[in-house]
């Protein structure tokens, strides 16, 4: 005998597969077929079974699937003041592939490049 696998005011979470010749959403729970009104397919959406039959099932929305409500909100968060963000630290790392400014002798850094008399 075929074991029915929802009960009346289950809830579960489902997508939409189709959507039948009357209108309603069509979704499954373990192959039995459970009538959804109101939804389109491809929706995710939380359900209550409303009516069990022997082969199908009733269904009407409750909200958005309980993973949907148990993920953070991406909001960004508003700031009364606007602050500037603070500078970053200097470079405290000498690899000694460059001298640093303080390192060049002064006349070097003072030279001028010539160009050459045509």
């Amino acid at each position: 005998m075929y074991r029915v696998p929802v009960s009346v005011g289950d809830e579960l979470d489902v997508t939409i597969e189709a959507v039948g010749e009357k209108g309603d959403g069509i979704a499954k729970k373990d192959g039995f077929i459970l009538f959804v009104p109101g939804v389109k397919q491809g929706e995710k959406v939380r359900i209550k079974v409303t009516k069990v039959l022997k082969k199908v099932g009733f269904a009407e929305v409750i909200g958005k699937p309980e993973k949907a409500k148990k993920a953070p909100q991406e909001e960004t968060p508003v700031e009364e003041e606007m602050t500037m963000p603070e500078p970053a630290p200097e470079d405290s790392e000498d690899f000694g592939d460059e001298p640093s400014v303080e390192e060049v002798p002064a006349d070097d850094a003072t030279k001028q490049v010539e160009e050459p008399a045509e």
